[in-house]
């Protein structure tokens, strides 16, 4: 069974009123995950580090965060976990940009959603903090294709270990 965890970067919510977080955790156990952890943070960069890293060091195969990927001052969420990938996932966050501008149109330019694997081979989601953002990424992104992307991602490494002897 594969493990999430999942970051909620907010100066206003906690883990009650974090209804996106809420909402990834249900989904995500209702298709057959499990839940290792929901944490929330505040805006600020070495606090979401350490709280991603935190996560990492749990082990979960796929780590979501929601929260903080806008353009405005407070929105540190991408400047803070974009360094810690070792590997980014383009096409998601033009997919996620694509879907969300046919359904909220020029606004949906502003977001940095992101996805990609850490050093340690854990798939990413950077995911916007509203509800309706979030459940579109899980719907149309997400769900479908995260097995392929752990499975596409684990065998690569192993080829090359292969070649090695």
């Amino acid at each position: 069974m594969k493990k999430v965890a999942i970051l909620t970067v907010s100066d206003s919510r906690t883990l009650d009123n974090d209804t996106s977080g809420k909402l990834i955790a249900e989904t995500m156990i209702n298709n057959g995950l499990s839940l290792l952890t929901r944490v929330v943070v505040n805006d600020d960069i070495v606090n979401i580090q350490t709280a991603y890293l935190q996560l990492e060091q749990a082990s979960p195969d796929i780590i979501i965060t929601n929260g903080g990927t806008g353009i405005a001052q407070r929105d540190v969420t991408i400047p803070a976990i974009r360094p810690l990938l070792a590997k980014i996932i383009p096409g998601f966050g033009e997919a996620f940009r694509q879907i969300s501008f046919a359904e909220i149109g020029t606004r949906a330019l502003a977001s940095q959603a992101l996805a990609g694997f850490n050093y340690r081979n854990q798939l990413t989601y950077c995911l916007p903090g509203s509800k309706n953002a979030c459940r579109t990424a899980l719907d149309k992104l997400i769900l479908p294709e995260y097995d392929h992307l752990l499975f596409e991602s684990s065998a690569q490494r192993k080829e090359v270990h292969h070649h090695a002897h």
